[in-house]
């Protein structure tokens, strides 16, 4: 094992226990370890709410008051204008380019991600980076939804899943 594969390979350990946190995760004095939302802000919502519901095949819980919301397994992706987001939060609405982040859905097999990269593509849906091995032992690749908000579709060999797909930690 080379040293910067090592690395690679606990800093994405390292996040896998930062951003799944545990059930029962004691309540500390800072902040619960834990997610309820995810909202992007979208330059055109009902196209990007449109992406989901014809690209991906999700349905929203809710489509009023000028959000959108999908139950995901555990938490809510909600959708809402990015010019007003950028204005609750009180910041410039600038996020052109590389937003620092990336979303990822973890499935069971390589397979399972040959399964969903084909079907997307069929779908029209914009690969970036075509499933393969990593170097950190998994395999993933990359698409963009339709304000290129990245989605990393992955296999992960490290990571335990229930049935559902909600990420299970053993500490």
């Amino acid at each position: 094992m080379t040293k910067s594969w090592s690395i690679k390979y606990l800093i994405h350990i390292f996040f896998i226990a930062v951003v799944f946190g545990q059930p029962g995760t004691k309540i500390n004095h800072v902040m619960e370890q834990r997610l309820s939302f995810i909202t992007l802000g979208a330059k055109d919502m009902n196209k990007l709410k449109q992406f989901y519901v014809d690209k991906f095949g999700w349905t929203p819980i809710s489509d009023k008051g000028g959000i959108v919301f999908f139950k995901m397994n555990g938490f809510i992706l909600g959708i809402f204008p990015s010019d007003e987001l950028a204005k609750d939060a009180q910041v410039p609405d600038n996020g052109e380019g590389f937003k620092r982040f990336t979303l990822a859905i973890n499935y069971k097999s390589e397979k399972d991600v040959d399964e969903v990269f084909e079907s997307l593509a069929g779908r029209g849906v914009k690969i970036i980076k075509a499933p393969h091995k990593t170097s950190w032992g998994g395999y993933s690749g990359y698409i963009t939804d339709i304000e290129d908000n990245l989605w990393e579709i992955a296999y992960n060999p490290f990571l335990e899943m229930d049935s559902t797909g909600n990420v299970l930690t053993s500490h």
